[in-house]
């Protein structure tokens, strides 16, 4: 992911507190010899202190030969985003025509190393850590080994550890705009009130409230 000086996070806080409220993306892994890489959609709870996400799969998903195979995956998390078309975009002194229509969105990508997890009890203590996250309210029997409901459920699942070793994160919001076009940008977002427009009508707000001014660079 490209991930230019003004699209890059302020500080660590803020894909933190991001990831904090995103908690389903896809778990990509590289394939087997001569098989394409493969991509997950799944629900996951990270544990900043911990540095690591957990989630778990059913036993017979295919990723788990490519995860023995090469342990190195990335999930990845993409939300709050939004089509911006050309004439919002354009320079003060050029025709609405000229402008270059983009895309604005936030993602993060937590590259890590895949631990599997098949031993029941810790398996048990892997899903109550999710249920922590998921369903606080703790409305759910407990999991616990060879114990009723969810114990002879176990074995037809195996447990994932994702260790993080490095993130990547953007928050592409127009940050290399005038301020003028990211205000007329802002103005826009909020007269069409589409899909995804307020949430990242918030981000572009918020990061321009923070920049100490517009970043430009040759030829931007």
């Amino acid at each position: 992911m490209l991930i230019h000086p003004w699209d890059a996070p302020r500080d660590d806080a803020e894909w933190q507190q991001w990831l904090a409220a995103h908690d389903f993306g896809q778990l990509a892994a590289n394939g087997l010899p001569d098989e394409p890489p493969l991509v997950q959609p799944l629900h996951f709870a990270y544990d900043p202190a911990r540095r690591e996400a957990v989630t778990h799969l059913a036993r017979p998903n295919p990723l788990w030969s490519a995860l023995d195979h090469r342990p190195t995956v990335v999930l990845s998390v993409v939300d709050d985003y939004t089509f911006i078309p050309g004439p919002w975009q354009a320079d003060e002194d050029q025709p609405p025509e000229h402008g270059v229509p983009t895309s604005f969105y936030a993602a993060v990508q937590l590259i890590c190393t895949a631990h599997i997890v098949d031993d029941p009890a810790a398996k048990a203590a892997l899903l109550q850590r999710q249920m922590r996250h998921f369903q606080p309210a703790g409305d759910s029997a407990p999991v616990a080994a060879g114990e009723a409901p969810y114990g002879r459920l176990l074995s037809g699942i195996r447990g994932l550890r994702l260790e993080v070793r490095d993130v990547r994160a953007k928050f592409k919001y127009g940050g290399k705009r005038s301020e003028a076009v990211q205000h007329r940008v802002s103005a826009r977002l909020a007269e069409r009130d589409g899909p995804g427009d307020a949430a990242a009508r918030a981000h572009q707000q918020r990061r321009l409230a923070t920049a100490e001014g517009p970043l430009r660079t040759p030829g931007s």
